[in-house]
């Protein structure tokens, strides 16, 4: 495979897992199974490993989950979630034993197991013994702070059994019994309400109601399985054993083993008793049993190397394949997708799965109108596991992947192994719209009222072809389309004319350069201080900053040198956009700011943008070094926590003066 093929896997799986990453952890609606998540995810760890040349910090590789809701004030971990490997089998178990004996150069370790909980994982903090607030995972380092939900859960303390002097994290998992979200769902059905995919996703969205008494009522519980700081306790077992002491409950039956094999006999043992406990859980932990023994294995970039979850096999159902559509990607990748009869699998009803690509398709012989298998372990969307050709009465119809791209009807391409097929059209309507789309979002241009269908009207009805055409879209020009009255058109062309002029970091990141997210942008933005000397940097100038690196050096110096790009560049500046020049005062120089709560004058992203102009901090958490927390309607813990630091507290009129 060419380099510049495995670059494009490389950034396309990334791509996907960044998206379902928020489908899983934002959405709490999951478009794919967990094993297949975690095959995507071990595909494109062994890409990384194979081509280190192609390194993103920024890969979920490097990082756990997604971005926090908005909808909650962010807590950063004071030591970061990370996630665990997964060992799909025993063989996969074995290998890791092996690896672990290794590192620590020992014929056998002892291993401490306990139960994997299927819900949403969580971080407590207690100061003195009393619970001072909690935390979702989030993105690994920063979370949602849910503390009044989860002084809901009666299976959390409050206060701890016995006397803990200082700062205690503890982290767990919450879960919701399997009955009590058969009532949930019997409930929301009589009231034609949201339904829940699965206990997982019904804990998950629990916890993120904005009214406490709602996470109340859906009768949660909480399992802890560690101590992340705060005590020194020299193992696994000693670890769960104090949990015990300070009034937590834990997983059942937790045991430690010396070797590997025990190990295997726990796991099966479980495997066969699973379904006879009152909440879902799918698969066991193993963790080295000896703290210092951890210490020393140590941890990979997303993951500690002393401690694997062992996968239960997931289970199987029965359904048809009504039919296979195909899915052009944002790069132009062409994916089959399947459309299942309605099937309930673990719990929930699905009705898509993901084929990968044609030869998957061809290995395990599946054809349009086959009974099938499909499996999964609690997961919204299965794997199809194979076709009951058994079942066939000739009326089955072979898939033929398109030699032409469904969307613009380019003739694809296809990798060196015959295996993914491509659009090679740039200006393919699925990835130019994609684009399109990011270019108005709130983090870039911020144009209201424009969202996927209108730019799906204005590039059927082409009266844009590229986002620049928007700055000279007429009144007149919207009025005729679908769902567009005078009012409504009139709205859409006053929020473009208000968004004409732009800062710059917004503008870098409008453009949709390959690895360049809202930090880098920023970045750039105060080093280069325009557009043009930006255009004007060499490569090695751009490896040379800020940790930037060869990979994202040269993806922002090949967009600024590509001439359709250059001529993008100058479109933009002709149809009237302009990049404020904006001198930052040095007003707030060496002040941070906390904002907590709702503002009424402009959304929280401007307030701290308005903050950074003026040389000024804009953090997301309260420590005793903030200068001013900024209080809206509804403030939430980090005012709490301001007063009890001495922080002072401004209102947003105290805070418009202090801009002004």
């Amino acid at each position: 495979m060419k380099k510049s093929e495995i670059k494009n896997k490389i950034e396309k799986l990334r791509k996907e897992l960044e998206y379902h990453n928020y489908r899983y952890y934002v959405l709490d609606s999951p478009k794919i199974s967990d094993k297949e998540y975690d095959q995507m995810l071990r595909e494109l760890e062994e890409l990384e490993k194979k081509h280190p040349e192609f390194y993103d910090s920024n890969s979920p590789t490097q990082r756990v989950g997604s971005k926090p809701s908005k909808k909650f004030d962010s807590i950063k971990h004071k030591i970061p979630m990370l996630s665990l490997q997964n060992a799909m089998n025993l063989e996969e178990l074995d290998k890791w034993d092996e690896r672990v004996r290794k590192g620590l150069s020992r014929n056998r370790v002892e291993y401490s197991c306990e139960l994997k909980f299927d819900g949403a994982s969580i971080t407590l903090d207690y100061k003195d013994s009393v619970l001072i607030s909690g935390a979702t995972r989030g993105d690994g380092n920063t979370g949602e702070n849910i503390t009044l939900n989860l002084k809901t859960i009666n299976t959390i303390p409050l206060h701890l059994q016995g006397d803990i002097k200082g700062d205690l994290i503890v982290r767990g998992e919450v879960v919701m019994p399997i009955k009590s979200f058969e009532e949930i769902n019997e409930k929301a059905k009589k009231e034609n309400s949201k339904v829940f995919a699965n206990p997982r996703n019904a804990a998950s969205g629990s916890l993120r109601q904005l009214d406490p008494k709602i996470t109340a009522s859906r009768n949660l519980e909480f399992f802890a399985y560690s101590i992340a700081s705060g005590l020194k306790i020299n193992s696994q077992k000693e670890i769960l054993d104090k949990l015990r002491k300070l009034g937590f409950k834990v997983s059942p039956d937790y045991s430690k083993f010396l070797g590997i094999n025990e190990v295997k006999k726990y796991c099966e043992k479980w495997e066969e008793k699973k379904e006879k406990l009152p909440f879902e859980v799918d698969g066991i932990v193993i963790k080295v049993n000896n703290i210092s023994e951890q210490k020393k294995l140590g941890f990979v970039a997303r993951a500690p190397r002393w401690a694997i979850a062992y996968k239960f096999e997931a289970e199987m159902e029965e359904t048809v394949l009504e039919d296979i559509e195909v899915q052009v990607g944002r790069k132009g990748t062409l994916t089959p997708v399947a459309h299942l009869k309605p099937v309930r699998v673990a719990g929930s009803t699905v009705s898509r799965a993901t084929l990968h690509n044609k030869e998957e398709i061809k290995r395990k012989d599946i054809k349009i109108g086959d009974h099938v298998l499909v499996r999964k372990a609690g997961e919204v969307i299965p794997e199809v596991v194979r076709a009951l050709k058994e079942k066939r009465t000739g009326r089955e119809k072979k898939f033929i992947m398109p030699n032409i791209c469904p969307v613009c009807g380019t003739k694809v391409i296809e990798d060196e192994k015959g295996i993914l097929v491509r659009c090679p059209n740039k200006n393919c309507y699925a990835q130019h719209r994609e684009a399109i789309l990011h270019f108005v979002s709130r983090t870039a241009f911020d144009i209201e009222h424009i969202g996927p269908s209108l730019i799906d009207q204005l590039l059927e009805n082409k009266l844009i072809e590229d986002a620049a055409d928007i700055f000279t879209l007429k009144q007149g020009d919207l009025e005729n389309l679908e769902r567009m009255a005078e009012k409504s058109a009139q709205n859409v062309i006053e929020a473009i004319e208000k968004k004409k002029k732009i800062s710059l970091p917004r503008f870098i990141y409008a453009l949709g350069i390959t690895h360049v997210g809202e930090q880098t942008a920023n970045d750039l933005a105060d080093y280069f201080g325009s557009i043009e000397k930006l255009k004007k940097a060499s490569l090695e100038n751009l490896e040379d900053l800020f940790g930037l690196g060869e990979i994202v050096a040269k993806s922002i110096y090949d967009y600024l040198h590509d001439k359709k790009n250059i001529k993008f560049l100058e479109k933009l500046k002709e149809v009237g956009v302009e990049i404020q020049k904006i001198k930052k005062s040095k007003k707030l120089e060496n002040k941070s700011f906390v904002i907590t709560g709702a503002l009424e004058k402009f959304s929280r992203e401007v307030a701290e943008e308005e903050i950074r102009k003026r040389g000024g901090k804009a953090s997301s958490s309260v420590s005793e070094k903030t200068d001013f927390v900024v209080s809206g309607k509804n403030p939430g813990s980090k005012y709490d926590k301001a007063r009890k630091l001495g922080v002072r507290i401004i209102s947003e009129k105290e805070f418009l003066g202090i801009l002004k």
